[in-house]
């Protein structure tokens, strides 16, 4: 079956810990309710560095990933259908959803 890579962008930094709390708990629900389809529910990033072919640059990507996670699904289509209701669009994230792509064995 197709896996795919969500990344999740931007979004409210929760006010207080008590909203982080919050916030947290809402995504653990929804992930939770995606059972097997989850298979990598992924992990928040921290500090960014972005690399050019000048080099390390210390300014921040106008996108900066605030975390990831792997889902399987039918198709494209299957795979919005799942994450729609991502808590993270509701506090003013986004989510990019990506098709990955099977690699040949070497």
């Amino acid at each position: 079956m197709p896996q795919f890579l969500l990344g999740y962008y931007d979004g409210q930094k929760p006010a207080t810990p008590e909203e982080g709390e919050q916030h947290m708990q809402e995504w653990k629900n929804w992930a939770a309710a995606l059972g097997s389809a989850l298979i990598n529910p992924g992990t928040p990033v921290g500090i960014t560095k972005v690399l050019t072919p000048n080099g390390v640059s210390d300014q921040p990507s106008p996108y900066p990933i605030m975390g990831f996670s792997i889902l399987e699904a039918e198709n494209m289509e299957a795979a919005l259908k799942l994450v729609e209701n991502c808590p993270h669009i509701k506090y003013g994230g986004t989510l990019e959803v990506s098709e990955m792509m099977a690699m040949p064995a070497s």
